[in-house]
């Protein structure tokens, strides 16, 4: 064999191999991207779109529809106003649990619509915010079911207890949101 004849199938042979090593070396870093930035959502993801391709193609459409989201921090004023309507929704607890965690739910929801967040349909309210909130979604997913357990009087109190906490994390997110460095859109 000729040195033009092995040249010519060895460069390919090469390339190939190159390109190979580069799409999974651009696959893995992409995959660790996504893992850090929705954080425990990501493996939700993967469980509920039946593989890891799907759900990273799913959470990358996410991101896109975050970026044309018009997500804003709140002014000094609408924070004061939204913590002082909390108090308000913990101080409710003691008397009326069920209420209260209500309440809570209508406050964060009224917050991310402030924020620019569509409010319209839970699971979707959850996608959005997983983009930016994805450590903290799990608190927003567990609050909401014992919102729906409530709904029907079968959460107990130890659980509505939970669900304020719950709620409290997602909420102080969202309102100090935009203070942070890469926080919200830029």
């Amino acid at each position: 064999m000729s040195t033009g004849t092995l040249l010519a199938i060895v460069i390919p042979v090469v390339v190939v191999i190159v390109l190979i090593a580069l799409a999974i070396f651009l696959d893995r870093r992409r995959r660790r991207r996504l893992r850090e930035r929705f954080g425990p959502e990501y493996e939700r993801t993967v469980d509920e779109a039946g593989g890891r391709r799907a759900a990273e193609y799913d959470l990358g459409a996410r991101e896109e529809r975050h970026e044309s989201l018009d997500i804003r921090p709140l002014d000094a004023d609408l924070k004061q106003q939204y913590s002082r309507e909390w108090s308000g929704v913990q101080e409710h607890f003691v008397d009326r649990p069920e209420s209260a965690v209500h309440e809570a739910d209508r406050l964060v929801t009224d917050l991310m619509r402030e924020r620019g967040y569509p409010t319209d349909d839970f699971e979707q309210r959850a996608r959005d915010l997983s983009v930016e909130h994805g450590r903290t979604l799990g608190h927003y997913r567990a609050a909401h079911e014992v919102d729906q357990l409530a709904s029907d009087h079968r959460a107990t109190t130890e659980q509505l207890r939970g669900a304020m906490i719950h709620y409290r994390v997602l909420f102080d997110e969202l309102l100090s949101d935009g203070d942070r460095p890469g926080s919200g859109r830029s």
